[in-house]
């Protein structure tokens, strides 16, 4: 796991493999006490989820991936 510092208004840029195009922009706007409010930029086709809601959809669409009727 890579561990990064940040101050409110500072950024952190995910890129993909050839470090040319920006993937995912990851922006601080907050921090208050324990919780901090983060900013977002991406494409629209790359999905940005909360961890709970990731885990919820991932296991809908293995559910939904296994119920395939099988031909005969």
């Amino acid at each position: 796991m890579l561990v990064l510092a940040r101050k409110s208004r500072e950024s952190v840029v995910i890129a993909a493999h050839d470090h040319m195009h920006e993937l995912v922009r990851v922006t601080v706007i907050e921090v208050c006490g324990s919780r901090v409010k983060l900013g977002f930029h991406a494409d629209r086709e790359v999905g940005i989820h909360r961890e709970e809601v990731w885990e919820r959809v991932r296991a809908e669409r293995q559910s939904t991936s296994s119920k395939v009727p099988v031909e005969s």
